[in-house]
């Protein structure tokens, strides 16, 4: 079965490496245009330059930036607009985890920016697309995507402030569905132990230990995720809205 995304665009938050790049690029691959967003500039115009070189350069663009910055939003899906006049797919993928620990040992400025990035990013990116296209254009149809945790539906003290912003998503996503509804859809992605830079403190050294006890004996690739993040996009998943899809292995009912 083929998922077509072409005539569509998608702007993709902390498109530059991981699970961000790994979304973009299953959207490009499926037809998608895509504005790919990240902070830091030379690794985010590398990835473009990549994409550019397979897909063409008049379908990926890329504007960096902090996405927790209030005034990003606005800008990027102002430009996005400006270059392709459409916004279809939003990607709430940036994500970060500056506490490694106890809840008890988290400094206010390591939970602000946990949730700066994590939560509030999430609203401050709908609401932009939502007031400058979904809002204005009552016949467009849109998809958002939020990337939450299976940490936002279990417990691990190490990262346990990350989980909790994560749980948060979740429920945001069921917050946003009724009132983006019945044109826009957003649901959330909730990922396992994914192969990642991100988690690599997670994970590696010990790949095979960790794996050997989820019923798919193996972690994550990013791609996993990027083929889920396709179907959710696309109008095979027109009646879906408000739910979770994890995607994890197996490792929740290990």
């Amino acid at each position: 079965m083929e998922f077509d995304l072409r005539d569509k665009v998608a702007v993709v938050t902390g498109g530059s490496r991981g699970i961000g790049k790994a979304i973009a690029q299953a959207f490009l691959e499926a037809g998608a245009s895509v504005m790919l967003v990240s902070r830091k500039a030379e690794v985010l115009e590398a990835v473009q330059r990549e994409f550019a070189e397979r897909f063409g350069d008049d379908r990926v663009a890329s504007v960096a930036g902090n996405v927790g910055d209030e005034s990003v939003p606005g800008e990027v899906v102002a430009e996005t607009l400006r270059r392709y006049s459409a916004v279809d797919i939003l990607v709430n993928n940036a994500g970060t985890n500056p506490h490694y620990g106890s809840l008890l040992t988290i400094t206010t400025s390591q939970i602000d920016k946990i949730f700066d990035v994590n939560v509030r990013a999430v609203m401050l990116w709908t609401q932009a697309v939502w007031s400058q296209y979904w809002s204005v254009n009552t016949d467009a149809r849109g998809s958002v995507i939020n990337l939450a945790s299976i940490g936002g539906l279990s417990v691990d003290r190490n990262i346990a402030m990350y989980n909790v912003s994560k749980a948060a998503v979740i429920h945001l996503t069921k917050q946003l569905a009724p009132e983006l509804g019945p044109n826009v859809r957003v649901n959330t992605i909730s990922p396992g132990l994914v192969k990642t830079d991100m988690a690599r403190a997670l994970w590696e050294g010990r790949e095979d230990e960790i794996a050997h006890n989820f019923p798919l004996r193996r972690l994550g690739e990013p791609s996993d995720i990027g083929d889920l993040a396709v179907f959710l996009a696309s109008d095979r998943a027109s009646w879906i809205t408000g739910s979770n899809f994890v995607a994890d292995g197996g490792a929740l009912v290990s």
